[in-house]
């Protein structure tokens, strides 16, 4: 992958290295970096555009591989993936948890049950995330669960909340 383009928005920097690698190959070195594996230089600028330059040049590594393959999985897909999102919303790294979540929502994964889980979460951000994602894959009983966060301390719980019971009311009318 000669020269990755790390000003270009994820989506297009994902769908050139499609194209050059083909979708099976992408997901897989996403898959990797979800794991823990290193995949190089070029598909970490891939997947992390410019901020994975500061991993390149030294500054600590911590979640952001992870992160990184996990949201590749937002422009990039197939079913072997579905273990390793749903290993990701147990990450110990909050960020990776909630972008998991996204990628859960956006691919209809069966993961219900684990994002009611969720909505308990230390981390604000993934109880919005929870939530939200519910709004896509939860029942209307899923509600119920959510429910309680329309009183969380933090606006945006609340709005996460509001915006997961919203979707599953229109999902399920009545």
């Amino acid at each position: 992958m000669p020269d990755v383009p790390v000003d270009l928005p994820i989506e297009q920097r994902i769908a050139q290295a499609v194209a050059e690698l083909g979708e099976p190959t992408v997901v897989l070195r996403a898959l990797s970096l979800i794991a823990g594996n290193n995949e190089g230089e070029e598909f970490l600028l891939v997947v992390g555009g410019e901020h994975a330059r500061g991993i390149l040049d030294g500054a600590p590594v911590l979640y952001w591989p992870e992160l990184w393959g996990t949201r590749a999985l937002l422009y990039v897909w197939n079913d072997s993936a579905v273990i390793a999102v749903t290993a990701a919303l147990h990450n110990q790294a909050w960020r990776v948890r909630e972008m998991a979540a996204r990628v859960a929502a956006a691919r209809g994964l069966d993961v219900a049950p684990i994002l009611v889980g969720m909505l308990g979460d230390e981390t604000p951000r993934v109880r919005a995330a929870a939530a939200r994602a519910l709004g896509v894959l939860g029942t209307a009983e899923t509600v119920d669960d959510i429910r309680p966060l329309l009183k969380d301390p933090e606006i945006d719980v609340r709005r996460g909340a509001q915006q997961g019971i919203d979707a599953i009311r229109s999902r399920f009318p009545g």
